[in-house]
């Protein structure tokens, strides 16, 4: 078994491509990592602000349904934006 550290090693050579495919990946999860962690921050900051307690609201009877109905309607606004887009092309 050879030690030779030198290219010609395809040994060598294999596990070096694999490093700098592990560490691409791990270059994009950290990029994804500190996307999430702002937006997660930038909403603390307006619960903050406001002076939210989000513990509070959802404790409240009918916080879950509210927020439910909520994201339909979220869900029904966005696709009345697409139909819209789609229908006058723009």
């Amino acid at each position: 078994m050879s030690t030779d550290p030198s290219p010609k090693n395809p040994q060598v050579a294999e596990l070096s491509v694999r490093v700098a495919e592990l560490e691409r990946e791990l270059s994009e999860q950290s990029r994804r990592t500190a996307v999430i962690v702002a937006e997660a921050q930038e909403k603390l900051y307006w619960l903050e602000r406001w002076q939210v307690d989000l513990d509070a609201v959802m404790r409240k009877p009918g916080a879950i349904p509210a927020l439910e109905a909520l994201k339909r309607a979220r869900g029904f606004v966005r696709a009345a934006r697409r139909l819209k887009r789609r229908l006058l092309g723009s």
